[in-house]
């Protein structure tokens, strides 16, 4: 019998995207079986700056492979039919979103104040706070 420093992967993928890393492993059970272990692992970073990753497994047995590989297919079929298969990043809505406000608020202020559409913000009057108080 095998003890836990013994378990060895039998086989093994991994799947990069951005900051995640997904792995797929297969394992041997003590009746020498196989099952699958998915795990997500997220790089994150410490208040210092120092990196370390959370990570996410799902133990997956062989009774729950047809199960699983339905669903899983059920989802994204769903998923891809409904939103199609182009990927919207949260950094383009964050910047799309970004961009409509400052477009709204420029487009407020152009009405708020109509004679300022010429003057820079970067112009201002010099004023000596030495002169104030004498008379």
């Amino acid at each position: 019998m095998k003890d836990k420093s013994e378990i060895e992967e039998i086989f093994s993928r991994s799947v990069r995207s951005g900051k995640r890393t997904y792995f797929f492993d297969v394992r041997s059970t003590r009746a020498e079986d196989y099952y699958l272990i998915i795990t997500e692992s997220k790089r994150e970073f410490n208040e210092d700056g120092t990196p370390f990753y959370k990570k996410h497994k799902i133990y997956l047995y062989k009774e729950d492979f047809t199960k699983f590989k339905d669903a899983l297919n059920e989802v994204s079929n769903y998923i891809i039919k409904e939103k199609g298969e182009e990927i919207i990043s949260n950094t383009e809505n964050k910047n799309k979103e970004n961009k409509e406000t400052k477009e709204t608020k420029e487009t407020k202020e152009k009405e708020l104040n109509p004679k300022q559409e010429n003057i820079s913000s970067t112009k201002f009057t010099e004023v000596n706070f030495d002169d104030l108080g004498k008379d």
